[in-house]
């Protein structure tokens, strides 16, 4: 594919769409964009990656191997959203197991090539990051009410100990 082809696909995706030109420009060079089937496994939890996934099409879960309960599904990601944000970062080993429910078009981005990338051009750096600080933000609230509906099934524990605001009377 055409770096031509994959900056007008990027403009397109909520996560880069508000990228001024030239870093669209920048991201789409560093980038490819690939297919995936049903049920394939993008990443594993515990496992090093080195690659950013903006999904353009398609559904992925988020699975998570939970001590005495097995493999659980925590979130779900959907189209325009970004999945392995640790690559970005360098931390390379993945907290949780990518698994695509659907067959799956992205746009796959090395993650040390955008990390110098950020490197070289720090306002670049701050929009991507900028934007990656938004979708990790949305992404810890969607998993707040994933535990919600976790827990559902059991009643709230109420301790006459604590008040309202967490302290201890």
């Amino acid at each position: 594919m055409q770096t031509a082809e994959l900056r007008a696909i990027l403009g397109e995706l909520p996560f880069t769409a508000e990228l001024h030109e030239t870093a669209l420009q920048r991201l789409a060079e560093v980038s490819s964009l690939q297919q995936y089937p049903r049920g394939a496994v993008l990443f594993r939890e515990g496992l090093h990656n080195g690659d950013l996934f903006l999904l353009r099409s398609g559904r992925v879960t988020l699975e998570m191997n939970v001590p005495g309960r097995g493999k659980l599904a925590i979130l779900t990601l959907g189209p325009g959203e970004m999945a392995a944000w640790s690559a970005l970062i360098g931390t390379g080993e993945m907290t949780a197991t990518a698994v695509t429910l659907d067959d799956v078009q992205a746009v796959v981005a090395s993650g040390t090539k955008l990390r110098e990338m950020c490197e070289q051009d720090h306002e670049f750096g701050y929009h991507l990051m900028r934007r990656m600080a938004t979708a990790l933000s949305r992404r810890l609230l969607a998993t707040r009410l994933q535990l919600l509906d976790l827990f559902a099934d059991t009643p709230p524990t109420i301790r006459p100990d604590v008040s309202a605001r967490g302290a201890t009377t």
